[in-house]
């Protein structure tokens, strides 16, 4: 445990077969601590559990509504009384991953999901970040990576549709603007894009649907959960140091700019 210097915060991190998961047992490969935030506390400390033993590194699991002040508030105080208990390092990266799609037409959103979608992915995205950031600038080093898609560049999707593009781009804006503020601290922001994953967060689309996606996409398939993760833990990395602002497109070139 010794040699572990830095733990990363995972929100929206407990599918088995999501982007979540695959992106904090990666950070466990690589020597960090973890730390999994979830809707379901308990699920989020099973996953956590799996890989802390895995991996051989300290991980932990707590229940969070990233869209709520108060439930990022207990689960911020709760990761940092176990860094002050020496259970975990310091905080170095964090990765706000959770968010929900919106797989209806615009005529068909309604102000409570428009509202939904907006608040778990741009409003927990800031919610998060702003819960731990003071001790990153306060460490003088720091990582936070955001999970936008290739939705908000190019607008809707099989699953993405109006509001979800609307959040997502909402997040490319917020990670641009927080970066240029903190440059200088040692905290840099950078947001991932990707376009079509093997993950089940494709609610709604059928096996053609999804084959039509792939015929798609130059490189003839779509991604794979330890794709994007690989993208997310080097922004999280040493070697990204000079990174800040950066929108990393992980989309087998659908989307080129």
């Amino acid at each position: 445990m010794s040699s572990i210097q830095r733990t990363a915060v995972i929100t929206g991190a407990t599918s088995e077969s999501g982007i979540g998961v695959t992106t904090a047992c990666r950070f466990a490969r690589e020597g960090w601590g973890v730390v999994i935030l979830d809707l379901d506390g308990e699920k989020s400390a099973q996953v956590a559990r799996r890989i802390g033993e895995e991996c051989g590194v300290p991980a932990f699991g707590h229940a969070i509504d990233v869209a709520d002040e108060a439930s990022v508030a207990a689960a911020h105080e709760a990761v940092a009384a176990e860094v002050a208990a020496g259970d975990l390092p310091p905080v170095g990266a964090v990765v706000n991953i959770a968010g929900i799609t919106s797989p209806v037409s615009f005529l068909d959103t309604t102000l409570e999901l428009w509202h939904r979608v907006m608040d778990v992915n741009a409003t927990g995205t800031y919610l998060v970040t702003r819960a731990f950031l003071p001790q990153l600038i306060e460490n003088g080093w720091g990582r936070i990576v955001n999970m936008s898609s290739v939705s908000a560049q190019r607008g809707g999707g099989v699953f993405g549709k109006v509001p979800y593009s609307a959040a997502k781009a909402a997040i490319l804006g917020f990670t641009k603007a927080l970066a240029r503020e903190l440059g200088g601290t040692g905290v840099t922001v950078n947001a991932v894009t990707p376009g079509a994953v093997d993950t089940n967060i494709r609610v709604g689309s059928t096996p053609e649907q999804e084959a039509a996606i792939a015929r798609d996409i130059p490189v003839g398939r779509t991604a794979t959960t330890e794709e994007v993760a690989a993208a997310i833990t080097f922004l999280s990395s040493e070697d990204s140091s000079y990174l800040t602002g950066v929108t990393l497109d992980i989309n087998g070139g659908s989307h080129m700019h």
